[in-house]
């Protein structure tokens, strides 16, 4: 009698776990709804996690930081667009903002950066349509500076194109559903060149 009583207390056990397991005996194993970010004016909300620690839940987002890697240069910048998804093309139709997307970033901040510290204005086609500027005065010390600068200034055409239309390709290297920021880099060389040629093969499509 005690055998048969064990294997029933044993049955019901088992059939309450495949039943309830998502909702009841392991409902820590459930996972949040997606924050699905995207593009607006900055909205973050808190979610208390395990632990008592914190995670940031961005809703809307509308700037990050990005990293131009070769010149070892981070700024704060806008989020234009977001053009590129390899697991979804539904993200990139709602503008959804997640980790590896490929979005446009507004070049102002580098641009500036660049001329600065080469004395160069980055941007071809922006040369050629460049009204005289007021000299601004300074030492011969950082005249000689700049102008030892310059024979490192050489940037990649593809990168240079983009300086002219003030748009620049970056990747999403953050998480903005789990630490609220959308923080990357810009799109260089080889990698460029591959999601170049993404984009345009989506379009001939």
């Amino acid at each position: 009698f005690f055998i048969q009583f064990y294997h029933r207390i044993v049955l019901l056990a088992v059939v309450s776990t495949q039943s309830y397991g998502s909702s009841g005996i392991n409902a820590e194993y459930g996972g949040r709804p997606s924050a699905n970010t995207k593009m607006g004016p900055k909205r973050i909300r808190t979610v208390r996690t395990m632990g008592g620690n914190t995670k940031f839940r961005a809703l809307r987002l509308d700037t990050g930081n990005f990293s131009w890697s070769s010149e070892g240069v981070t700024r704060k910048t806008r989020i234009l667009d977001v053009v590129y998804n390899a697991s979804n093309n539904e993200l990139v139709r709602t503008k959804t903002l997640v980790k590896n997307a490929i979005i446009q970033i507004d070049s102002t901040p580098f641009r500036q950066w660049y001329e600065a510290h080469y004395g160069v204005t980055a941007g071809r086609k922006k040369k050629q349509h460049t009204e005289e500027k007021e000299e601004v005065s300074q030492s011969n010390h950082v005249k000689r500076k700049i102008a030892s600068r310059k024979d490192d200034s050489k940037i990649g055409q593809l990168l240079d194109d983009q300086f002219s239309t003030g748009r620049l390709y970056a990747c999403i290297a953050s998480r903005p559903g789990q630490s609220g920021r959308c923080d990357g880099y810009i799109l260089e060389g080889k990698e460029l060149e591959f999601y170049l040629k993404k984009l345009k093969s989506k379009k001939a499509k």
